[in-house]
């Protein structure tokens, strides 16, 4: 366990949080504080793989750790969501199905190789980290466009 992989489980511990704050408080001041953990969970999702590249301390965990950390972390985000009547069940459960198909690929071939992220699937992450911040924020309240632009994108 070197620093990379303890800020990658400490973005997994944000999880349960974020998704408390989503659903505990409704007031535009709780969803500024989800949206504020949120933001430092995907934050440091890329400051963990900074360090870990420059200083040498990629490893086969952290390969493994990361995207698991990034699914937790959107995954809960959009159920909490879809729970809470923001976003369709039909988005949520598609991305679900797609990132646990991928998780479910890199576990079985784990043995003969740890898979890394590609470029396209860590531009995903950002991309969808963007459309989730934006759901998960209360910008919608002043700006009503927001919430189904949001849900275009996630689309």
């Amino acid at each position: 366990m070197n620093l990379p992989n303890l800020i990658t489980s400490a973005r997994i511990a944000l999880v349960p949080v974020f998704i408390w704050l989503l659903v505990d408080y409704q007031s535009p001041l709780g969803r500024w504080l989800a949206l504020a953990v949120f933001i430092l969970a995907m934050v440091t999702d890329g400051l963990d793989g900074s360090i870990a590249r420059k200083r040498g301390l990629v490893t086969n965990l952290g390969k493994i750790l990361d995207p698991i950390a990034d699914k937790a972390l959107i995954g809960g985000a959009l159920i909490t969501l879809s729970i809470l009547g923001q976003v369709h069940w039909g988005f949520t459960v598609a991305i679900l199905v797609r990132e646990i198909g991928i998780t479910v690929y890199r576990l079985a071939v784990i043995r003969n190789r740890v898979i890394a992220a590609s470029g396209a699937g860590k531009f995903k992450t950002i991309f969808q980290s963007i459309v989730v911040g934006l759901l998960v924020s209360p910008l919608s309240t002043y700006w009503p466009i927001l919430g189904p632009i949001g849900l275009v994108l996630l689309a």
